[in-house]
């Protein structure tokens, strides 16, 4: 391997062809090495061919400051956000009526409704078990953008008919349509990863869970209050013509003004015959038209030197004994990245990235537990519950995602950038193992009111609110730092919709798993007297701690974002620049 050489000095230029008018793309000084710059970019491509036109020195002074950042596509991200706030705004607004809605379905035991509602919650994650590797396996094929068009209409077609169920098969299938049909959750992740380097990806993360906040403010609100609104015929077909109307909206605005962030599709991946069949009869796109990747039209700063998504064996630092072999090396490294096959995703999986799958399989079953048994406990009666109506619960979960967006915007980035992307994910799978079993201790409405101050509601309601805010800035939290966790630990691009694939699978197998058997113990709990509801909570709390525990034996080498600032991050710098 030849000595790495040091790199030429950058200049600032402004094109056309960049997202914002006029943003700097950092180019060679030297017209010779145009042909290999696409090494500095965050994944292989081509170099744009948009021609280059040079700043004023007041542009490239005006710059010069934010060198370090690479400027993250607005637009691209307003429309991503858009879709994802829809979609877990519909998501979110079941929860609520669910278990009066299961409970008022004929043949339902009384008491018994806990398990027939975890079995819902159980069938929409396993169909999700079952496409959500195939779908991102698809984005890489077909972009990313099909899939997201193709997942809301799904899931816009399945609300518009979910509100009409009167026997509770019919919703089972409902549920499964959702999860086999949508396979939003695989895709955005490895958009996001697409967009974002190491520079700016903690902006960029951070904001979905936002997002995904704002959805459990407007979901449950959404569900609590319109239920009942439309008749008694359809009580619950409110919510969901709303949640329909809002996926529809977004599905045209993604569809008209979100543009492909995939570099040409893969065609060296062995595919089944029957996938070929059904492929064949998708429009065929001219390459020509195709715009470059996201990652060869930014402007990159330092980051760029450092890929977000690398291969281990990756040479391109230190190729660079002349401009022909760096152009060489360039085409190679992309022809290695085509070979990659969903297969290979697995055998490039390292140690630590299979613990770290592993241990968001717990976090996973740990939150959607918690999700799928507080509806529940809040619905049934006293003892083993506390008897609320819908729109208490809608408006608590509401109250408890409103506390977490102030949480994310203003406290996680700086809790981030000193502890780590790696610090804050033990802190929200050790917090979940905390509130879940703080939850079956709340008090109960008849209580005596603690200090004689109130009511014993009132106290209640307190309760079940520093409960829910403690879990849900541990799981939005947890899950931010996770999904960069998941990204900065993928082997290369080619593998980044496989990749997040395989952990959405994960996913929906803790998912799958959780609701059902949670809704079973709680079911068999309420036979328990007294506190029979602490065994579940108990259990499932148990879990996430012993989820925590397993990732302090995650390294944290080449996972971290570039603001992080704690003592190790120092450490290696000071290591890179003796080097």
């Amino acid at each position: 391997m030849s000595p790495t050489r040091s790199k030429p000095p950058f200049r600032t230029t402004s094109s056309s062809g960049s997202f914002h008018a006029g943003a700097p793309i950092l180019t060679p000084t030297t017209p010779r090495r145009n042909a290999s710059s696409a090494r500095y970019q965050t994944f292989p491509s081509t170099p744009p061919k948009t021609q280059l036109s040079p700043l004023s020195d007041a542009s490239s002074e005006a710059s010069a400051g934010d060198a370090n950042e690479t400027p993250l596509p607005v637009r691209q991200l307003l429309l991503l956000a858009f879709l994802s706030l829809a979609e877990q705004t519909a998501l979110n607004s079941i929860g609520p009526y669910l278990p009066e809605m299961v409970a008022h379905m004929p043949g339902i035991p009384a008491n018994e409704s806990g398990i027939y509602v975890g079995t819902l919650a159980s069938a929409f994650a396993l169909a999700q078990l079952s496409t959500n590797f195939l779908w991102g396996y698809a984005s890489d094929r077909i972009g990313r953008k099909p899939v997201l068009v193709v997942g809301t209409f799904s899931l816009m077609c399945c609300f518009c008919v979910f509100g009409l169920c009167r026997e509770y098969w019919q919703i089972v299938v409902i549920h499964v349509a959702m999860g086999l049909l949508n396979g939003n959750a695989a895709c955005v992740p490895t958009v996001l990863g697409e967009v974002t380097d190491r520079s700016n990806q903690s902006k960029a993360f951070t904001y979905l869970p936002i997002i995904y906040s704002l959805g459990g403010i407007t979901g449950p609100a959404l569900g609590g209050l319109l239920v009942g609104k439309m008749g008694t015929g359809f009580p619950f077909l409110g919510p969901n013509i709303m949640a329909a109307s809002l996926l529809a909206c977004s599905l045209i605005v993604v569809g008209i003004w979100f543009e492909e962030t995939l570099d040409e599709p893969d065609t060296t991946f062995a595919m089944p015959a029957w996938i070929n069949k059904l492929t064949s009869l998708l429009p065929k796109r001219k390459s020509e038209a195709r715009r470059k990747s996201w990652s060869a039209r930014w402007p990159r700063g330092r980051s760029h030197l450092q890929p977000l998504l690398s291969s281990s064996d990756s040479g391109s630092e230190d190729n660079d004994e002349d401009d022909d072999d760096g152009l060489r090396s360039d085409q190679s490294n992309c022809e290695d990245t085509k070979s990659d096959s969903p297969q290979a995703a697995w055998r490039h999986l390292s140690g630590t990235t299979i613990l770290l799958l592993c241990t968001y399989l717990v976090f996973q079953l740990s939150n959607i537990s918690f999700n799928s048994l507080y509806p529940i406990f809040a619905s049934t009666e006293p003892p083993a519950g506390r008897d609320l109506l819908p729109s208490k619960i809608g408006l608590s979960l509401s109250l408890a995602g409103l506390a977490t967006i102030v949480f994310q915007a203003f406290i996680y980035q700086p809790l981030k950038a000193r502890v780590g992307n790696l610090g804050t994910y033990q802190m929200g799978l050790f917090g979940i193992g905390i509130a879940m079993s703080l939850l079956p201790w709340v008090g109960h409405k008849d209580d005596a009111p603690l200090f004689g101050l109130g009511s014993g509601e009132v106290w209640l309601y307190i309760e079940l609110g520093v409960v829910l805010i403690v879990k849900n800035i541990c799981a939005v939290g947890g899950l931010s730092s996770v999904m960069l966790l998941i990204t900065n630990s993928a082997p290369s691009n080619a593998n980044l919709g496989a990749l997040n694939g395989i952990a959405q699978t994960l996913s929906a197998l803790g998912r799958s798993i959780g609701p059902f058997v949670s809704g079973a113990l709680f079911t068999l709990s309420t036979n328990i007297h007294p506190k029979g509801e602490v065994m579940v909570f108990s259990l499932f709390g148990g879990l996430a701690i012993c989820g925590c525990v397993a990732s302090l034996f995650i390294r944290r080498d080449g996972l971290e974002s570039d603001d992080w600032v704690g003592p190790d991050s120092e450490h290696h710098a000071d290591e890179e620049e003796a080097s």
